[in-house]
């Protein structure tokens, strides 16, 4: 199928972006990626009377690091966010969720902000912007506010984001030298949304202690969920199998999740059990 008519604008930065929203309203929507947009509009599950492209735009680009956290433009290709050294050190955990993220194919296209606005609680960006406790910068016609990623999801595919606002980066904290990343997903096939995922970072003091542990699910709620019972059970502690254990029960009492085609939601509630386990023990290996 193809599309219903639209009218196509184009925008060169976030101020005319912002712009072209207020003027035309809900009947408008973001052209980015169009790794999702794109099919919505061909099955006519999405149908705006106009499309913003904002490929050309200049200010929502750019990876860099400032006062110790990673700021990543709305604009940044999945792939090259993926493979770029100053986010694989910064963020190790940002390779390893995109290598999740779909295909290669779809990376190259894919935008980081793009996949955050979509807002598809299975997706592993927003998961891993829960999981890291990141913020997202978003810009209407009164100016930028800043948005805790825990509070930017609402519902699936919907977001903070008012209809005349962009959003134009996010900001991740640079994870300390040692800590130990891991991605554990369940999906039908590799490149799929998963039916569970989560996302883990942990760094061990001298002593062996937990002095950082971040934790989050994807596919287990309706908005990506961050997992502070579990980091509770095993923050200032050592992580033996019994503390690893009780982490992740408490991972999957923190969840709801529903039934669907994809399985039960007792079968999803295992799973989080399972992963965040598993997640916690790769973590540790793979400081």
């Amino acid at each position: 199928m193809k599309p219903p008519p639209f009218e196509y604008r184009s925008a060169h930065d976030s101020t005319e972006t912002v712009e072209l929203l207020t003027e035309y309203g809900d009947d408008a929507k973001i052209l980015a990626g169009g790794q999702s947009l794109v099919p919505l509009m061909n099955f006519r599950m999405a149908r705006p009377s106009v499309l913003i492209d904002i490929n050309q735009t200049q200010d929502m680009t750019g990876i860099r690091e400032d006062d110790g956290h990673l700021v990543i433009g709305a604009m940044a290709r999945q792939r090259v966010l993926e493979r770029d050294p100053t986010a694989g050190v910064a963020v190790p955990l940002l390779p390893a969720a995109l290598a999740h993220t779909g295909h290669t194919t779809n990376r190259n296209r894919g935008t980081f902000g793009g996949s955050l606005a979509h807002a598809d609680p299975a997706a592993e960006l927003p998961a891993l912007l829960v999981a890291m406790g990141g913020e997202l910068t978003v810009k209407g016609p009164s100016g930028t506010r800043i948005v805790p990623a825990e509070d930017f999801f609402l519902a699936p595919l919907t977001t903070t984001l008012a209809y005349n606002e962009i959003l134009v980066s996010a900001r991740l904290p640079r994870l300390p030298s040692g800590t130990g990343t891991a991605v554990e997903e369940l999906a039908r096939r590799h490149g799929d949304f998963a039916i569970v995922s989560v996302m883990a970072a942990v760094h061990l003091d001298s002593n062996g202690r937990a002095d950082l542990v971040r934790l989050a699910a994807g596919g287990v709620d309706s908005t990506p969920i961050r997992l502070h019972e579990a980091e509770s059970v095993l923050s200032g502690g050592t992580l033996d199998e019994t503390s690893i254990d009780a982490a992740a029960t408490a991972a999957a009492d923190a969840s709801h999740p529903v039934d669907d085609v994809h399985g039960t939601a007792s079968y999803r509630r295992d799973m989080v059990r399972v992963l965040v386990a598993r997640a916690i023990r790769s973590a540790i290996a793979n400081r």
